[in-house]
């Protein structure tokens, strides 16, 4: 048993069944020829744009071809040589500068730092009044002064939590933490 496909008429109806086959009542003939038209125009390009792709590079500039180089390039060089109006020697002149050595500005303890951290007072940060913005966040400003580095409750002189500005004036030799503040200033 074979089957087979009735002949198309020119002009005849189209639909996507098939050549020759009616589309129904009352459905427009189909053109299917602008379809195949664009399809292979895409094609063709396509493959166009590969094999540009692939080439690796252009015949302007030598690269990607095989079995050549690019050519050298010549290389010109010019010397001219002049020669003296008096062929005496020439007067060495000598010149003696004394040069001033840049003011520096003395290592110390710093005059402000940041919200966050340990210091100690006249080691790290200069003894006198520090003042802040306040906190970072929502949470709030913590500060510490203490009498030293053990974290002990003992030795805690004072602390603070700020939710605005604040000061605290802070001595030599004592310890001063600070948890999510602004920088300090020393403002005395």
């Amino acid at each position: 048993m074979t089957f087979q496909h009735p002949t198309p008429q020119p002009g005849g109806p189209q639909n996507a069944f098939g050549l020759g086959m009616p589309g129904g009542p009352g459905q427009p003939a189909q053109r299917r020829r602008p379809w195949l038209k664009y399809g292979a125009v895409a094609l063709v390009s396509l493959f166009i744009g590969v094999g540009i792709g692939a080439s690796n590079g252009s015949a302007k500039t030598g690269k990607g071809t095989t079995g050549t180089k690019g050519a050298p390039r010549p290389t010109v060089t010019v010397t001219e040589t002049a020669e003296a109006a008096d062929p005496g020697p020439a007067p060495t002149v000598t010149k003696t500068v004394t040069a001033k050595p840049r003011k520096t500005r003395q290592p110390g303890p710093a005059t402000s730092f940041s919200g966050e951290g340990e210091y100690l007072v006249g080691e790290d940060i200069k003894a006198g009044t520090y003042k802040t913005s306040g906190p970072e966040d929502e949470f709030g400003c913590y500060s510490e002064r203490a009498k030293d580095a053990s974290g002990e409750f003992g030795s805690i002189i004072a602390n603070n939590n700020l939710e605005g500005p604040g000061r605290v004036t802070l001595n030599n030799g004592e310890y001063f933490k600070t948890n999510r503040c602004r920088e300090w200033k020393r403002v005395a």
